[in-house]
């Protein structure tokens, strides 16, 4: 009975010690499993189209330099909706977080708790503006400020530089179309070629295709001097062109903002969008990837005035607060829009 007793003792312990020995790995999710460099990329917004592309991009660049590629995003877009999912990047010990904010300033705390593990935070189409200590760095898909400037001039000249409009924006939180307002408001306020311009509303369709479609509705039967709709946000762009398009009012409202050459086609070609502009989603995705991998393997310190290769795009620039841009802005047309392939 002694020596059965003494069995039963060694097996517990057996099985003991091997639960302590996989908690690790259960804690550590794929990147303990796989000893390879996990990249975690917190999207802005789950099912997004926009954002398709730059998980495509992202990935096709960590999984061919042999790291783990894993991508996740709230329902909704919302000040705090990303903090479960950071933390769960945290308890899983993964090497990088990619993260597209859905705000400047509710995430500083559980980032900081990211970089004290020992992961690298790399901002990704947008920008914690104004909390930049929280974060190692940042991929913006081009130079905003200049998009928000082109932007608006394409929208105004299409306007013939005269009239009443509105902006059919995200969320009240979202610190990229907040910034693309702000330029507008700056360029009606000191280019005397915009004064005969008038900004009725702000409105926010919070990235949802039936409310972006809503307010644009509602904004057509509020206003009937209405002449023209600006949408610093794909989803808006999409909505408000169908709104316009449904009420057949091609011909008299101008519609243009961020879109895709996929969103825009049909629209551009049947004349209810009169041009967008945007940017080659996958490849902020593939920049951003190859940073997170650099960043990961300590082959590349990231600091202002530094550079780095981003596999076939080349040389990239690192410029103040750690922001780099991973390419050009891109003009789309009638003329040019099925040149693009995204």
């Amino acid at each position: 009975m002694k020596n059965f007793s003494k069995s039963k003792v060694l097996v517990a312990a057996l099985a003991v010690f091997l639960l302590f020995a996989v908690m690790p790995v259960m804690a550590g999710g794929r990147q303990a499993e796989s000893g390879k460099i996990n990249v975690r990329y917190v999207c802005l917004q789950k099912g997004n189209p926009y954002f398709d592309p730059i998980i495509a991009g992202m990935k096709d660049a960590v999984e061919s330099q042999g790291g783990v590629f894993r991508d996740t995003a709230p329902e909704q877009v919302e000040p705090t909706a990303q903090i479960p999912l950071i933390e769960a990047a945290i308890q899983d010990k993964v090497n990088v977080i990619c993260l597209s904010p859905t705000a400047a300033d509710t995430m500083n705390a559980v980032l900081d708790r990211a970089r004290a593990a020992g992961i690298k935070v790399i901002t990704v189409n947008d920008d914690i503006i104004g909390n930049e200590s929280h974060r190692d760095g940042s991929v913006l898909s081009c130079n905003y400020d200049q998009l928000g400037i082109d932007s608006f001039e394409q929208f105004a000249k299409a306007m013939n530089y005269r009239g009443n409009f509105v902006v059919l924006s995200a969320t009240t939180d979202s610190p990229f179309q907040n910034n693309q307002i702000d330029i507008y408001k700056k360029q009606m306020a000191s280019n005397p070629q915009y004064k005969d311009l008038t900004l009725l509303e702000v409105l926010y369709g919070n990235d949802d295709a039936a409310k972006s479609l809503t307010e644009t509705e509602a904004a057509i039967q509020k206003y009937p001097e209405l002449d023209g709709i600006i949408c610093p946000t794909t989803v808006a762009l999409t909505a408000a062109a169908q709104a316009v398009e449904g009420r057949g009012l091609g011909n008299r409202i101008v519609v243009t903002g961020l879109g895709t050459p996929g969103q825009s086609r049909s629209f551009l070609q049947n004349g209810v969008l009169d041009g967008s502009m945007l940017w080659d989603t996958y490849r902020t995705g593939k920049v951003a990837g190859y940073l997170a991998m650099l960043l990961a393997k300590g082959e590349y310190t990231l600091a202002s005035g530094t550079s780095f290769t981003a596999g076939e795009y080349g040389k990239t620039n690192v410029l103040a607060n750690n922001v780099l841009y991973a390419g050009p802005p891109a003009i789309i047309t009638k003329e040019n829009v099925d040149s693009y392939k995204f």
